[in-house]
C-alpha cells in the first residue's frame, strides 16, 4: 500500500483528527491482508498522535463541545464517529473495514480494531458507549445500545457545532425555533419567582448528580409551567434559560399537531418527541390549556379518544428526556391529573407600577432622542399594560417620532399606546389612557365622535 507524504498539520485544524483515523485504517487494512504496515505510515502516524494530543489539549475547535472530563478513549471514540461527516471520504474506507453493514459510520467492532483495544480496554469501550457513559449522557452521539454490529451516529448538529458551521435549523417536527438574545439582566420579574426560573435550571443542570451519582427518583423532563396573561413574559423567560444553556428554544405549534382524525395526534406527538429525543434544546408548549384541558364525561367516541390524546401527551412528557416548559394564559383549566407532573410552577402577574415604568425605562429605544416630558413613571401609572404591550408601544412611538423627525414625546407614546389598547378587538376610550389621555391629538377625539356618529 503506497504511503501518503508527510506532512506538518496545524495544531488548530481538525485535519489532523481524521486523517489519524484514516492512517489507523490503512494499517488495520494491511494487517487484514497481512501486509506489513511500512515505516513511512508508522512514521505518520507517530507524526498524527502528537499533532491530535496538542490539538485536545488546546484552545482549538474542541472546545466548542462539552469535552471536559472526557477520557482519552472517549475521545478516540468521538472522533472516529464524527469523522464521517466531517470528512466523508472515510466512510469509503469503513464500508470496506466492516463489509456487510450498510451505513458508513464506525460500530464498536470496527472501533474496537482499529485502535486495538483488548482486555479492561474493551470493557472501557463498552462503558464509553453506554446509556450511562458521558458521550451519550452530554448528547455528543447516538447508540442505540452496545451490540458490536450497530453502527454508532453523531447527535444532531455535534458535527456542525465542531466545525463552526452554522448548520441547518433542525426543528422538531410541529415545532419552530424562537432566537431571543436575551439575559436575566432583561428581566423585570419579581425576585422570588426569578429564582424559581434559576431553581428550574437546577433540575437540568444536576440531573446526572441526583439521578445516576446518587440515585434519585427518574422524572421526565423537566416539566414546568408559566401561567399568565398574554404579554407578562413567559416566552421572553423561556428564551433567557435556553440561553443561559445555550440550547435552542423550540415553540410547539399544537395546531399543526392536534388532528380531527382519531389516531393521527399521538402520531405526531411521537414524531415530536422522538425528533427532540436526548437533545439539547428546549421545547415549549404554548396554549397548554388548548391539549390539556379538563378531561370530561365520555357521552359519544369523539370525547374518549380527545381523553386518549391527553393521556398520551402525559406519558410522553414522562418519558422525554429534555425540559419542557408549558405556557397558558388560562392555569385553571389545566387537568390536575397533568399538574401533579410538574417541577416547577411560575406565576407571570401584570406588572405593578414600579415594574412598569423599569420597563418603559428599559424598552424606550436606549439611543434615542427623547423629550424631558416622557417620564417613566408618569407613564406606568397612567395605563396599566403588560411588558409586552410595553415594548410595542415604545417602538410605535419611536417610529412616530422618526417620521417626523423629532424627540419622542408624549404626544407619540400617547398615540402607540391608545393604538395598543385597540388590539384586542375591543372599542377603547379615553379614559383607559389615564392622564396620558390629554397628550393625545385632536383627530382622535374626532375619530371617536365619527364611530359614535
Amino acid at each position: 500500500m503506497p504511503a501518503m507524504p508527510v506532512q506538518t498539520l496545524s495544531p488548530i485544524s481538525l485535519e489532523a483528527e481524521w486523517e489519524r483515523i484514516e492512517t489507523l485504517g490503512q494499517c488495520l487494512a494491511a494487517a487484514r491482508q497481512n501486509q506489513p504496515v511500512g515505516d513511512a505510515l508508522l512514521k505518520r502516524l507517530e507524526l498524527l498522535n502528537h499533532q491530535v494530543s496538542r490539538l485536545r489539549g488546546g484552545a482549538g475547535p474542541w472546545q466548542r463541545l462539552p469535552i471536559d472530563e472526557l477520557s482519552g478513549l472517549e475521545m478516540d471514540v468521538l472522533a472516529c464517529v464524527l469523522a464521517i461527516e466531517a470528512a466523508p471520504r472515510l466512510g469509503w474506507l469503513f464500508h470496506a473495514l466492516q463489509p456487510g453493514i450498510a451505513q458508513p459510520y464506525p460500530t464498536p467492532a470496527l472501533i474496537q480494531a482499529l485502535f486495538a483495544l483488548q482486555g479492561e480496554e474493551t470493557a472501557a469501550l463498552r462503558h464509553a458507549l453506554s446509556a450511562e457513559g458521558s458521550l451519550r449522557r452530554r448528547r455528543l452521539i447516538q447508540a442505540k445500545n452496545t451490540e458490536p454490529f450497530e453502527p454508532i451516529k453523531p447527535a444532531p448538529g455535534v458535527t456542525d457545532k465542531l466545525q463552526g458551521w452554522p448548520g441547518c435549523d433542525d426543528a422538531p417536527p410541529g415545532a419552530y425555533r424562537v432566537d431571543l438574545k436575551v439575559g436575566w439582566d432583561d428581566l423585570v420579574l419579581a425576585q422570588g419567582r426569578a429564582r424559581m426560573l434559576r431553581e428550574y435550571l437546577l433540575w437540568i443542570r444536576h440531573r446526572e448528580t441526583v439521578v445516576d451519582r446518587w440515585g434519585g427518583g427518574i422524572t421526565g423532563g423537566p416539566l414546568a409551567l408559566f401561567a399568565g396573561p398574554s404579554g407578562t413574559g413567559k416566552t421572553f423567560a423561556a428564551a433567557i434559560l435556553a440561553n443561559e444553556l445555550g440550547w435552542p428554544l423550540y415553540r410547539v405549534d399544537l395546531g399543526r399537531l392536534v388532528s380531527k382524525y382519531i389516531g393521527q395526534t399521538e402520531k405526531n406527538l411521537n414524531r415530536l418527541f422522538d425528533a427532540a429525543h436526548e437533545r439539547p434544546l428546549i421545547l415549549q408548549f404554548d396554549e397548554a390549556d388548548s391539549l390539556m384541558s379538563k378531561r370530561g364525561e365520555v357521552k359519544e367516541a369523539r370525547d374518549r379518544y380527545a381523553n386518549m390524546e391527553v393521556s398520551h401527551l402525559l406519558a410522553r412528557v414522562e418519558s422525554h428526556r429534555g425540559p419542557c416548559i408549558l405556557t397558558t394564559n388560562l392555569r385553571e383549566h389545566l387537568d390536575k391529573a397533568f399538574s401533579r407532573r410538574f417541577q416547577m410552577v411560575v406565576e407571570f402577574p401584570r406588572p405593578d407600577a414600579e415594574a412598569r415604568a423599569l420597563l418603559w425605562r428599559r424598552l424606550l429605544p436606549p439611543r434615542a432622542p427623547v423629550a424631558r416630558e416622557v417620564d417613566p413613571d408618569f407613564l406606568a401609572r397612567s395605563v396599566n399594560l403588560t411588558g409586552g404591550s410595553i415594548r410595542n408601544a415604545a417602538l410605535h412611538a419611536a417610529y412616530l417620532a422618526a417620521d417626523e423627525d423629532r424627540a419622542i414625546g408624549l404626544e407619540h407614546v400617547a398615540i402607540a399606546v391608545w393604538r395598543e389598547l385597540a388590539k384586542d378587538g375591543q372599542q377603547a376610550a379615553l379614559g383607559d389612557l389615564g392622564p396620558l389621555a390629554r397628550h393625545l391629538p385632536p383627530w382622535v377625539s374626532a375619530d371617536l365622535e365619527s364611530r359614535r356618529g
